[in-house]
């Protein structure tokens, strides 16, 4: 926001690649309430995806 951050509700989803190994990939998708107060995450009811990256270790 122009004030800064705001808390949200907020559901991660993270990935998990599966071959010959188990791979946690660092990072994942995250769903997220867009109005304040709302506990809404999915898309087809108002709520919002961001990307979320894992920068370091």
């Amino acid at each position: 926001t122009e004030k800064g951050l705001s808390p949200r509700h907020v559901d991660l989803r993270p990935y998990v690649l599966v071959s010959d190994r188990i791979q946690i990939v660092p990072g994942g998708l995250t769903r997220v309430a867009l109005k304040e107060g709302s506990l809404v995450v999915n898309s087809s009811q108002g709520g919002g995806t961001k990307d979320t990256w894992v920068l370091d270790d």
